[in-house]
C-alpha cells in the first residue's frame, strides 16, 4: 500500500509551495509523533532532506515522503483537505486509527 493525497489535498499543497516561493527540491514530509491526547499526533511539514531509510512516493506531481517508522502507521492513509466556512485545513484519513481525538491531530493505533 502508500500515503495518497485527495484532489483537494494535493491542489492545496501546491497552492502552499508557490506562495511560499519553494523550490522543486522541496517535498511534503508525512509523519508521526508520540504525543497528543490520544497517543500519537500526526506531523506535516515541508521538507528537503530525504533520509537513507524514507519512504517516497509520486501523487500529483507532488513528492511525499515518509520515515520508516511513521510508516508503519501511515500506510493507506490519504492526506485530505478540507473547507468548512472561512476556515480549511488538512485532515488524515487513516484505516489504522483505532481512535482518535475530537480535533483530528492526534490518534492510537
Amino acid at each position: 500500500m502508500a500515503v495518497t493525497l485527495s484532489e483537494a489535498a494535493a491542489k492545496q499543497v501546491k497552492e502552499l509551495k508557490r506562495a511560499q516561493n519553494l523550490p522543486d527540491t522541496v517535498f511534503l514530509r508525512m509523519g508521526v509523533k508520540g504525543g497528543g491526547c490520544s497517543g500519537l499526533s500526526y506531523a506535516l511539514e515541508f521538507d528537503s532532506e530525504i533520509g537513507p531509510h524514507d519512504k517516497e512516493f509520486e501523487i500529483d506531481g507532488i513528492k511525499v515522503v515518509v520515515d520508516k517508522k511513521s510508516y508503519l502507521y501511515l500506510n493507506g492513509t490519504t492526506l485530505d483537505y478540507v473547507q468548512q466556512g472561512l476556515t480549511g485545513g488538512f485532515t488524515f484519513v487513516n484505516p489504522q486509527a483505532k481512535s482518535s481525538c475530537g480535533c483530528g491531530t492526534s490518534f492510537s493505533a
